[in-house]
């Protein structure tokens, strides 16, 4: 079992995602959703916690099977920006990750999140 978070080597995965993942607690901020979600695809096996915590009006076509499947070997993650203003959140993030001939990748985006009824949802791409 993983020790270290895959979101934060320097944290526990006990004390950072694993309490969201399982459905223990839920995440205060879009940061957090944003690194739990992270920690989600780094393990595979978590496509029902990814499927839940998307914005459902954004999530039609994805089933928590699929997402479960871990596609890729993510490597870490950097948070750039973040920032909130009532219900909406967004973080800017790089996420590196090794495809599948070796060759290392960094993925780059910058999340919307919505709060709904006190819980944070992931609700896609912003446009630049």
């Amino acid at each position: 079992m993983t020790t270290t978070c895959p979101c934060n080597p320097n944290k526990l995965f006990s004390e950072c995602c694993q309490p969201l993942l399982i459905k223990q607690r839920v995440a205060k901020t879009p940061v957090q959703l944003m690194r739990s979600r992270y920690s989600a695809y780094a393990l595979g096996g978590y496509g029902e916690y990814l499927l839940e915590t998307w914005l459902p009006s954004d999530a039609s076509n994805l089933t928590a099977v699929d997402l479960s499947v871990r596609s890729f070997d993510w490597q870490g993650l950097t948070i750039l920006r973040k920032s909130q203003q009532g219900d909406v959140g967004q973080v800017e993030f790089q996420a590196r990750f090794v495809e599948h001939q070796g060759q290392q990748s960094v993925h780059h985006e910058k999340s919307l999140f919505r709060r709904i009824a006190g819980r944070w949802y992931y609700a896609g791409v912003a446009e630049t």
